[in-house]
């Protein structure tokens, strides 16, 4: 049942952030950075993390999950690090994510051929 819930809810996700972009007339620019600050915010007050136990990836893996694994992360940083924690906490926790993405781009870059 879990892969229902994780299909069902990062459905929603992104239906919710296309309505974003045709509604309100966003361009894809400014609803990733949309997304990433409400799953931050939302992270931050307690309740995204209840998303995630309940839809797994499907909550975890989409834009709003990279804010709140970075508030996450930055929590865990500050409580065993102190104030330095807030400039290495969210970079941390986010570094396999970070890795991988530049990683690929670079992959596809000498994969494929750019056109101008």
């Amino acid at each position: 049942m879990i892969f229902v819930w994780a299909f069902v809810i990062g459905g929603l996700l992104c239906a919710v952030a296309q309505l974003v972009m045709d509604l309100g007339r966003f361009t894809p620019g400014q609803v990733l950075v949309l997304a990433v600050v409400v799953g931050a915010i939302l992270g931050g007050v307690g309740w995204y993390g209840k998303l995630v136990e309940f839809a797994g990836a499907g909550a975890a893996v989409p834009l709003p999950g990279f804010g709140y694994t970075m508030v996450e992360g930055i929590g865990e940083a500050v409580r065993q690090k102190g104030v330095l924690g807030l400039f290495t906490g969210g970079l941390t926790a986010a570094a396999g994510g970070i890795k991988a993405a530049v990683l690929f781009g670079v992959a596809a870059a000498l994969i494929f051929k750019p056109k101008a």
